[in-house]
């Protein structure tokens, strides 16, 4: 049995809940039992869940269906590692870099930041200017 205290106008009740059979519910008021009973509700209540996410799809083997980037042909992106401005680009379309070679020199809290290539290559494209404000993870040039 559950026990609630209850103050009504200044008095105190101990009340005990009991079993509740079907509409019907044993109580105990300050030592006197009783058997209350519930009412039923007009209407049938509604329970709404969330709907469940969709299984990944799959193929006719049973394999799920995983969306690939497309695999560019051997170019590498050099990306922005934090945001801020293009201050400037020491190198053009074309120009062959070694990984320690800087191509963009970023402000980033009021300080020059170096952006070097990463990897070997040839320059392929620029995809900035300078003056461009670029957030973090944004593709400052491509390298073939």
């Amino acid at each position: 049995m559950k026990e609630y205290k209850y103050r009504i106008n200044g008095n105190l009740y101990t009340v005990k809940v009991g079993d509740i059979d079907d509409n019907l519910a044993k109580v105990e008021v300050n030592g006197v039992p009783y058997k209350v009973e519930l009412q039923k509700p007009d209407k049938p209540v509604t329970i709404v869940s969330k709907p469940r996410p969709q299984a990944a799809p799959r193929t006719e083997g049973g394999a799920k269906v995983i969306a690939k980037p497309a695999a560019s042909m051997g170019a590498y992106q050099v990306k922005a590692p934090l945001p801020g401005v293009v201050m400037s680009i020491p190198v053009k379309v074309g120009d062959i870099v070694k990984s320690s070679d800087t191509v963009v020199m970023l402000e980033a809290m009021k300080m020059e930041n170096a952006i070097h290539a990463g990897h070997d290559g040839k320059v392929a494209s620029i995809s900035v200017n300078v003056g461009d404000s670029v957030l973090d993870g944004a593709v400052l040039v491509t390298l073939e």
